[in-house]
């Protein structure tokens, strides 16, 4: 991970970009504190874990199917309670 001030990183930002786009992580600092960090986009990061997340929904939504409280269906409920 590479650190950058904030001065450099206006400077540069366009080469920043570049190394992100590469896969880097670059933190921008004020004072030595950091204040934000450049990361490479969600949808390249996490290809790998999008199709274990999506299997996690489908499960948690198969689930629910079924669902009853004392035998009366939840979905009949909210059904009810919206009339």
């Amino acid at each position: 991970m590479t650190t950058v001030g904030t001065i450099d990183a206006m400077t540069h930002l366009g080469q920043l970009i570049e190394r992100v786009e590469a896969g880097e992580t670059i933190v921008i600092t004020r004072d030595g504190q950091p204040v934000a960090q450049l990361v490479p986009p969600a949808t390249t990061m996490g290809k790998s874990a999008s199709p274990n997340a999506a299997g996690m929904i489908e499960r948690w939504v198969a689930g629910r199917e079924g669902l009853t409280l004392g035998g009366i269906n939840v979905r009949d409920l909210i059904n009810e309670g919206r009339h």
